[in-house]
């Protein structure tokens, strides 16, 4: 009989070490085997990930004690925090350690976290991760009672947002000098968090501006809503916006669709026609998905930039065009470049303004002022539906939601909350109707792994562009999630210290934000 697929996911108990587990392991009696070895002698962990932010000596001496008390696997992870009541240093320590942890045992490993060791801001954060980010079993435990499971009896997330979180909702910051106080062509783009507010940023200050924009970030991100929003907040907002799904593009018509083409070009061609780049002249053209051209349509494409006009096929003669270009793609176009697939030249031509939209994954502040908007706006287009009725997340449907790895991002998100209040009876969507709606698929990082290392030797490959191109994508990861502090980006990465980081930065050609 096979098990069923819960029983094999892994299970990890995760705490951090108090001082009451260190005077176990030093022999007082009096304390007995302290909580965390309690825990371990009466429930079954495959695994233990303990951080520590006491001396890396008497660390190292408590996890050598507890392993020999244990048959489970131990881990160490130690930390450096200015305070051990410091509950921003505590939040980063504990989400960088499990997000390791995840990389190598998988995204689906089931997660326990110990209460009674360490502070009271320790046993906080632990809460709130688990009942907002992670799921996890809480537990607890004591000489007396023994070791049981803590029953926390609310929602946390969902009912007691942080107080920066709604300032931030009914603010827009200023994004840097010379910007105006309100950005309208912006607004629909929802922008709480770090992340998503440099996008911002960067977008309106390129949007008064004529330079060609590439977007670059995973399907499902809203490329195009950013791309519409930079043409609003432009001088050409009068002007057209021609959005053209280069994938999309039959090859043996892309040209003509493109560029145009006179009567009796080729075969079929029974008039003249204008293309998308004469179409937009005076405004913007949006190429979407421009990784996707073939080789020769990237020169034609190419020579438009550079000379400012377009020739129809069928005629030599050249027609001025005054077209602002933003291009969007979901691959790395650098990497494309070292990989021969994508010109140099043009891309250098197109990225004059590079903007990477991060994945909903690793939009934190973002989630649920994004769920809430896109149920609000699923509420009023389906107002005119017969027996519509309006719907609202429970906090506990809020906080699986919050959990789910969303490899389709904004896209995948409104899609689920639809299917959500289709299932749902009432007028509040619950987590029963959320688990049915989500569609669970392997996380992106499997799926690039699996890219980077099953590629043919039929050819060959370029070894070293594709070890730039994995260094480079993680070493920009870890200095943007870390705010650019190298000492704690290097730890993420495995790196002996910021020196090291420094060294491979410079050899891969990644610039500190």
């Amino acid at each position: 009989m096979r098990p069923h697929p819960s029983e094999q996911r892994p299970r990890v108990l995760v705490s951090w070490i108090g001082r009451t587990d260190l005077n176990a392991a030093s022999g007082k009696a009096e304390v007995g085997l302290g909580p965390i070895a309690q825990a371990l002698k009466v429930r079954a962990f495959d695994r233990v990930l303990l951080l520590c932010n006491y001396p890396p000596e008497e660390c190292e001496s408590y996890r050598l004690w507890a392993a020999r008390h244990v048959q489970t696997a131990i881990e160490l992870e130690p930390v450096e925090l200015s305070s051990p009541m410091h509950f921003g240093e505590i939040h980063e320590a504990v989400t960088g350690a499990i997000a390791r942890l995840s990389e190598r045992l998988g995204p689906e490993t089931r997660l326990t976290f110990h209460l009674s060791p360490g502070t009271s801001a320790m046993a906080a954060v632990w809460i709130i991760l688990a009942k907002t980010r992670y799921g996890a079993e809480l537990i607890e435990s004591s000489r007396e009672a023994g070791v049981k499971t803590a029953v926390i009896p609310f929602d946390l997330s969902a009912e007691f947002i942080p107080a920066v979180y709604r300032q931030a909702d009914r603010e827009l910051m200023r994004f840097g000098a010379g910007l105006a106080d309100t950005a309208p062509a912006f607004s629909d783009i929802i922008c709480r968090g770090p992340a998503m507010r440099e996008v911002i940023a960067r977008a309106r200050r390129v949007a008064a501006r004529s330079v060609p924009v590439l977007i670059e970030g995973e399907s499902g991100t809203g490329k195009e809503m950013l791309a519409r929003a930079i043409h609003r907040a432009s001088p050409r907002r009068e002007q057209p916006f021609i959005a053209v799904n280069c994938g999309a593009l039959a090859r043996e018509l892309a040209a003509s669709e493109l560029f145009g083409h006179q009567r009796g070009a080729f075969t079929g061609a029974t008039q003249n026609h204008a293309g998308y780049f004469e179409a937009a002249s005076g405004g913007t053209l949006f190429l979407d998905e421009i990784g996707e051209l073939e080789p020769d349509l990237q020169v034609k494409l190419l020579r438009v930039l550079q000379e400012g006009e377009v020739v129809r096929l069928g005629t030599t003669s050249a027609r001025p065009i005054d077209v602002r270009l933003i291009a969007a793609t979901n691959r790395t176009l650098a990497a494309e470049v070292a990989a021969g697939r994508f010109r140099p030249d043009l891309f250098f031509r197109i990225a004059v303004a590079l903007i990477r939209v991060p994945p909903l994954r690793e939009r934190q502040g973002d989630f649920r002022a994004l769920a809430e908007y896109l149920l609000d706006r699923l509420n009023r287009d389906s107002a005119e539906d017969p027996g519509w009725e309006p719907k609202r997340l429970a906090p506990a449907a809020l906080n699986r939601l919050a959990r789910h790895a969303w490899p389709g991002n904004v896209r995948e998100l409104a899609n689920t909350l639809t299917r959500a209040a289709l299932w749902s009876h009432g007028p509040v969507i619950g987590e029963a109707e959320v688990v049915e709606a989500l569609l669970e698929l392997p996380a992106p990082e499997a799926a690039g792994s699996a890219d980077l290392l099953g590629r043919s030797l039929d050819r060959g490959v370029d070894l070293p562009a594709l070890m730039r191109e994995l260094a480079a994508h993680y070493l920009g990861r870890a200095l943007e999630q870390c705010g650019g502090n190298k000492s704690r980006a290097a730890r993420l990465l495995g790196l002996p210290s910021y020196q090291t980081l420094g060294n491979w930065l410079e050899r891969y050609g990644v610039e500190p934000r």
